[in-house]
């Protein structure tokens, strides 16, 4: 069954505001489904983003919306695994996803942002979506407490409203409604910043491990690198720390980046053979979460709902999960006439649960977590490790996996006093 018949283009039913994976995937969904949907995109695809690393359980939304044969076709690297690396250089065991999971979901892809988003947005323009770009969203407007469509400028510089029975904001981190109604809330135990650049001819592994996702911890465990291996013989590089430690008083990124690098030898020496390609990026402070998800005629998704850390590589399936049961809901309730907050946010309290057990995995791993001595351990856990760590975080089974990290974390904490 599709959707009632789209009115005319000067009055959407759908406006959605930003064109990366989360934008994109509702756009696509909600058009394929019969509604006439406008999306506005302030910048010219490609354009740079980080965040490369997938994740398996993104297949199943990619399948849907009808992305796998194109990213099968795509120069992407192939990602079959994790692997840890601890301070002392030590490499865990890796976790390969598919001797978990033996389904071609368990292969996925490092992807370059500015190819893939563009794969994604070109995607929604064939399932029906009309895109915008260079078209910015100045304002969300609301009749009453209810958003009822936006107020765009345009490469020329004119202005005009667009009027929608619904509005999706997928603005990324500037949280466009986010920031208006003041629900943004960061996150008081993740305050984190990255810094990061990418090197030709770095080390790689071969086979198997070729598209392999390394996290290597720097001395001390003050901070972390990940080194992501893309196409064109490109690795994405880049340090993860405690923003205090990481931007004050310390000079240029530059510096800061190479001072890092020299207190993890496990990351130097593997981009010692190749050379520096870009100039180094850096982004501060971004784990928050909105208070909350839908409100009367609008909707946060993706990042602009709330962004965890870069850590277990979660962001693009956030988006595009998101983006799925916001489509889904906004599909729903127009069909009966009901874009109310419950209606729209349907979604949200179990899509939360599922961001809060990923975000458990990352405090313990900035608390000390030891992934191989979890393992060892608890090795009946593993398999759910595994299932949290490819982004199977919307079951309860998971679960299982608390009570021995709870166990762990408390001798950690009671370590001290007792050698005291």
């Amino acid at each position: 069954m599709s959707a009632s018949p789209p009115p005319d283009s000067s009055h959407p039913q759908l406006v959605v505001i930003g064109g990366g994976p989360a934008g994109a995937t509702v756009a696509a969904l909600a058009a394929e489904q019969g509604l006439a949907v406008q999306l506005f995109e302030r910048e010219r695809f490609p354009r740079f983003h980080i965040g490369e690393s997938l994740i398996p359980e993104t297949y199943w939304v990619l399948q849907r919306l009808g992305m796998l044969e194109k990213l099968q076709r795509s120069p992407f690297v192939r990602k079959e695994s994790v692997q840890f690396v601890n301070e002392h250089g030590k490499l865990s065991e890796p976790f390969y996803f598919y001797d978990n999971n033996p389904h071609e979901s368990s292969r996925t892809w490092q992807v370059r942002r500015s190819e893939f988003d563009l794969m994604m947005l070109d995607n929604a323009r064939e399932r029906g979506a009309q895109v915008f770009e260079g078209t910015r969203v100045l304002e969300v407007l609301f009749d009453g407490d209810c958003a009822c469509g936006v107020r765009i400028l345009d490469e020329r510089g004119a202005t005009r409203e667009v009027h929608a029975d619904v509005v999706v904001d997928a603005s990324g981190q500037s949280t466009l409604l986010a920031s208006k109604l003041r629900l943004r809330r960061p996150d008081p135990d993740l305050k984190k910043g990255s810094i990061w650049t990418y090197y030709q001819g770095a080390w790689r592994g071969t086979g198997r491990d070729e598209g392999s996702t390394l996290i290597l911890q720097t001395e001390g465990k003050k901070g972390w690198f990940w080194y992501i291996p893309l196409h064109d013989d490109i690795v994405s590089v880049g340090v993860v720390a405690d923003f205090d430690y990481l931007f004050k008083n310390r000079g240029s990124h530059q510096e800061i980046f190479a001072q890092e690098l020299d207190r993890c030898l496990s990351a130097k020496q593997r981009v010692a053979p190749g050379r520096r390609v870009t100039e180094h990026f850096a982004t501060k402070d971004y784990s928050y979460r909105s208070a909350q998800g839908a409100g009367p005629g609008w909707v946060l998704v993706g990042d602009a709902f709330g962004f965890l850390d870069p850590l277990y590589s979660s962001g693009v399936l956030l988006a595009l999960k998101s983006g799925e049961l916001a489509a889904d809901a906004i599909v729903a309730g127009l069909r009966k006439g009901d874009t109310s907050a419950q209606q729209l946010g349907e979604w949200t309290a179990g899509f939360e649960k599922g961001m809060e057990r990923m975000r458990r995995l990352v405090c313990e791993f900035y608390d000390g977590l030891n992934f191989g001595r979890l393992v060892k351990r608890y090795p009946h856990i593993k398999s759910h490790l595994t299932d949290l760590l490819i982004g199977d975080i919307f079951k309860d089974s998971v679960d299982e996996v608390f009570p021995p990290l709870d166990r762990m974390r408390a001798e950690r904490h009671a370590l001290p006093a007792q050698t005291a």
